[in-house]
This record gives C-alpha cells, structure tokens and sequence, in this order.
C-alpha cells in the first residue's frame, strides 16, 4: 500500500482497519486509483465485490475498469464509490422471505479489514452483503459483529489490570492451554528460550485408544 498510496491515505486505511475509523470520499478515491494501478499492473481487467452469501458458497458480480467517455472513447476509471459499494441482486440469493420488489435490493459493502487479491483478470474486493432494509444476507458480517462485541467486552476487562488498553483483537487457532513452569526447568530447555513455545515432547500414539501400551 505504501507503494501506490499516499501517506494520508495509507494512514487512513490502517486506521480503518485497527480503530474502525471511516474513510472519506477524497481519501477512499486516492485507494482506489493505487488499488486499480495495482491491479492493472499484474494484468487485472475487472474487478469484483467478492462475498459470502448464505448459500455456503462465495459469490461476485463483475465489472471491467473500462468506461465510455461519451465522445466513442473508453478510459479506465475506478472511484471510491465502485470500491466502497456495489448492488448485487439480493433476490437470487437466500434472503429470509424478503420477496418484495424493492426489498430484493442488496447491497455490498468494502471491508478493508481483509485484504484484496486478484484471480485470473480480476480484482477481488472482500466485502460484506446486507439487503436494501439492513437484514445480515451473509456469512461475514456476523463474524465482524461478533469480533466488534468481544473487543468492547474484553477491552472492560483489560481496564482492570492496564487503563490504556483500547483494543483487543481475537484470532483463530490459538492453543487451548497454556503451562507455567519452574524457571530452572526452563533454563534447560533450549526449544523454550530460543522460541518460547514447545517443540520436543513425547510422540503422540497413533490411534490414541489401541496404542497406549
């Protein structure tokens, strides 16, 4: 990012995604113009909202940075508005009995959060997918809600102990249990110091229940 953007928008994206805090209009096309030149650079032709609607699968609706001028010439082109949202049809996918016309509408969001990547010809840009009257019609925004939750919870708890504690972020995979032990036992432990974790242990039994004897 530092390399296609400029420091004011560099800083507004890593704030956006370690605070929450919103980019504006001006900055978000800066994003998408370093973006789009990003893209183009590693032969990107269009780009996509790519989400995970509630079909257990992943969805995209795509669109080509190339626009008419008007006058029969096409120019490539991609703004902080086509990089902020875009509006998939919500009535081809599960939406929860909302059939109405104007309900059906949907809409997707950038979530800077995730980083963009690019497949084939295609920039993908991770996104959430709400409908028209702000039902959750994916998989992600849930997550997000509840990472948002577990950080104002566990930040009330962190201000017992350290006041100036202002976010706490959860990650998937951590071990389940953790062990104190004896200093001097640790002094002998090369594996420990070197790395603070343990990589010597006895070998598991295979099948655990027949092997143990």
């Amino acid at each position: 990012m530092k390399k296609y953007l400029s420091k004011e928008a560099f800083q507004a994206v890593v704030s956006a995604i370690d605070k929450g805090i919103r980019i504006d209009r001006k900055i978000a096309d800066q994003v998408a113009t370093g973006m789009k030149s990003w893209a183009i650079e590693l032969g990107a032709t269009h780009y996509t909202h790519w989400f995970q609607p509630l079909t257990g699968g992943t969805a995209e609706k795509h669109d080509a940075f190339a626009e008419p001028t008007g006058t029969g010439e096409v120019i490539e082109t991609f703004s902080g508005k086509l990089l902020a949202q875009q509006e998939p049809d919500a009535s081809s996918f599960p939406s929860g009995g909302i059939r109405a016309t104007f309900e059906a509408r949907g809409y997707t969001a950038w979530d800077p959060s995730s980083p963009a990547f690019i497949i084939d010809d295609t920039l993908c840009i991770p996104t959430i997918f709400i409908s028209y009257t702000g039902e959750v019609l994916d998989q992600k925004t849930p997550l997000i809600k509840a990472l948002n939750a577990l950080d104002q919870a566990a930040v009330e708890v962190c201000h017992y102990f350290d006041k100036d504690v202002t976010r706490v972020t959860a990650n998937l995979g951590w071990e389940q249990e953790y062990f104190l032990i004896d200093e001097a036992l640790y002094e002998t432990r090369p594996d420990l110091k070197l790395t603070e974790r343990t990589l010597m242990g006895h070998d598991s039994a295979k099948t655990q229940q027949l092997e143990h004897q």
